[in-house]
């Protein structure tokens, strides 16, 4: 199989801004309950979270990289929310409101990729995030294209433009 040919496109949910919440030190005290509750918040299931969606995105860069196709690789995710717009269960219009600004400033963010020797996220000056994914969805218009007219079903069918053309 030719990976090469595939594009993957990851879309993070956000995640609140990441703030050194406890040192070390602290946490060498916790007990079981400590691990669950200190703080007011949930230190294991949050790392474990965080931990899962780095570990993702880590690993596909590796993958696209070793294939020299990081361009057919595209993670936006928004980890800087603010705690009221990263509640899953705050469905109120005015932190929807909150979630659309969000992802239209999201949209003229430059595309970030994990720099796999440090595990730190650097921006690229290449693109923004919305070219990003115009630039990954006229690879896929193209693709179709392409797949339709291989079709039997395709063979009277053309595109001009962006218009599909059946005679």
């Amino acid at each position: 199989m030719d990976y090469r040919r595939f594009l993957v496109i990851s879309l993070g949910t956000g995640a609140p801004k990441a703030e050194m919440k406890f040192t070390a030190e602290q946490a060498a005290h916790w007990g079981l309950l400590g691990w669950l509750t200190a703080g007011g918040t949930t230190p294991i299931i949050d790392a474990f979270y965080q931990a899962s969606s780095d570990m993702v995105d880590f690993h596909l860069s590796v993958v696209f990289q070793a294939l020299h196709c990081e361009d057919k690789y595209l993670r936006i995710q928004d980890d800087t929310l603010s705690h009221e717009v990263s509640t899953l269960d705050e469905a109120t219009e005015k932190n929807l409101e909150g979630l659309v600004k969000v992802g239209e400033a999201l949209l003229k963010k430059p595309v970030s990729k994990v720099n796999l020797e440090t595990g730190i996220f650097q921006t690229s000056d290449s693109q923004t995030n919305e070219e990003a994914l115009i630039r990954f969805a006229e690879l896929l218009s193209e693709e179709r294209r392409l797949r339709h007219a291989r079709s039997p079903h395709g063979k009277a069918a053309s595109f001009k433009g962006n218009q599909l053309i059946i005679s």
